[in-house]
Protein backbone atom coordinates (compact mmCIF):
# COMPACT_ATOMS: atom_id res chain seq x y z
CA UNK A 1 0.00 0.00 0.00
CA UNK A 2 2.78 2.07 0.96
CA UNK A 3 4.37 1.67 -2.85
CA UNK A 4 1.30 2.15 -4.53
CA UNK A 5 0.64 5.79 -3.02
CA UNK A 6 4.55 6.54 -2.92
CA UNK A 7 3.98 5.76 -6.97
CA UNK A 8 1.42 8.23 -7.27
CA UNK A 9 2.86 10.56 -5.38
CA UNK A 10 5.99 10.58 -7.96
CA UNK A 11 3.54 10.37 -10.54
CA UNK A 12 1.81 13.70 -9.99
CA UNK A 13 5.10 15.45 -9.06
CA UNK A 14 6.45 14.14 -12.41
CA UNK A 15 3.17 15.54 -13.95
CA UNK A 16 2.92 18.69 -12.44
CA UNK A 17 6.70 19.71 -12.96
CA UNK A 18 7.19 18.35 -16.34
CA UNK A 19 5.41 21.08 -18.23
CA UNK A 20 7.85 23.84 -16.22
CA UNK A 21 11.18 21.80 -17.34
CA UNK A 22 10.29 20.91 -20.80
CA UNK A 23 10.78 23.81 -22.60
CA UNK A 24 14.58 24.73 -22.27
CA UNK A 25 15.30 21.38 -21.31
CA UNK A 26 13.80 19.63 -24.77
CA UNK A 27 15.40 22.19 -26.45
CA UNK A 28 18.60 21.28 -25.36
CA UNK A 29 17.83 17.73 -26.34
CA UNK A 30 17.01 18.49 -29.39
CA UNK A 31 19.75 20.21 -30.21
CA UNK A 32 21.81 17.37 -28.32
CA UNK A 33 19.99 14.57 -30.16
CA UNK A 34 21.99 16.84 -33.89
CA UNK A 35 25.42 16.84 -32.17
CA UNK A 36 25.45 13.42 -32.08
CA UNK A 37 24.50 12.19 -35.23
CA UNK A 38 26.74 9.09 -35.81
CA UNK A 39 27.77 8.59 -32.65
CA UNK A 40 26.59 5.08 -30.98
CA UNK A 41 26.99 3.46 -27.35
CA UNK A 42 28.93 4.47 -24.81
CA UNK A 43 30.24 7.53 -26.94
CA UNK A 44 26.54 8.98 -27.19
CA UNK A 45 25.94 7.64 -24.09
CA UNK A 46 28.90 9.77 -22.53
CA UNK A 47 28.33 12.91 -25.18
CA UNK A 48 24.47 13.20 -24.09
CA UNK A 49 25.53 13.27 -20.92
CA UNK A 50 27.76 15.82 -21.30
CA UNK A 51 25.76 18.04 -23.60
CA UNK A 52 22.43 17.63 -21.22
CA UNK A 53 24.84 19.71 -18.13
CA UNK A 54 24.18 23.43 -17.93
CA UNK A 55 27.31 24.78 -18.75
CA UNK A 56 27.46 22.99 -22.22
CA UNK A 57 26.50 25.14 -25.45
CA UNK A 58 25.51 23.91 -28.33
CA UNK A 59 27.26 24.37 -31.52
CA UNK A 60 24.23 25.74 -32.84
CA UNK A 61 23.98 28.62 -30.02
CA UNK A 62 27.74 29.46 -30.37
CA UNK A 63 27.27 30.02 -34.10
CA UNK A 64 24.57 32.68 -33.49
CA UNK A 65 26.55 34.04 -30.62
CA UNK A 66 29.73 34.62 -32.99
CA UNK A 67 27.39 35.95 -36.27
CA UNK A 68 28.04 39.56 -34.98
CA UNK A 69 31.82 38.95 -35.91
CA UNK A 70 31.89 38.10 -39.79
CA UNK A 71 29.91 41.40 -40.15
CA UNK A 72 32.98 43.53 -38.49
CA UNK A 73 35.16 41.68 -40.18
CA UNK A 74 33.74 42.76 -43.85
CA UNK A 75 33.34 46.57 -42.25
CA UNK A 76 36.98 46.17 -41.72
CA UNK A 77 37.84 45.00 -45.01
CA UNK A 78 36.05 48.02 -46.56
CA UNK A 79 37.61 50.35 -44.88
CA UNK A 80 40.75 48.89 -45.37
CA UNK A 81 39.72 48.14 -49.59
CA UNK A 82 38.68 52.14 -49.41
CA UNK A 83 41.94 53.20 -47.36
CA UNK A 84 43.80 51.68 -49.37
CA UNK A 85 42.32 53.04 -53.00
CA UNK A 86 42.22 56.57 -51.53
CA UNK A 87 46.31 56.23 -50.89
CA UNK A 88 46.57 54.82 -54.68
CA UNK A 89 48.22 51.13 -53.74
CA UNK A 90 48.55 48.81 -55.89
CA UNK A 91 50.95 45.61 -55.58
CA UNK A 92 52.98 44.56 -52.60
CA UNK A 93 52.34 48.03 -51.35
CA UNK A 94 48.63 47.34 -51.07
CA UNK A 95 48.95 43.92 -49.43
CA UNK A 96 51.44 45.06 -46.71
CA UNK A 97 48.82 47.88 -46.02
CA UNK A 98 45.75 45.37 -46.35
CA UNK A 99 47.67 42.86 -43.82
CA UNK A 100 48.27 46.04 -41.38
CA UNK A 101 45.31 47.03 -41.62
CA UNK A 102 43.17 44.08 -40.90
CA UNK A 103 45.04 43.28 -37.90
CA UNK A 104 44.10 46.59 -36.11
Amino acid sequence: MNKLIALAFLGISVAISAPAIAGSQQEKMKGCNVEAKGMKGEERRAFMSKCLKKDYVLKSDAKEKSAAAPAKQQDKMKTCNADAKTKGLKGDERKAFMKDCLKK
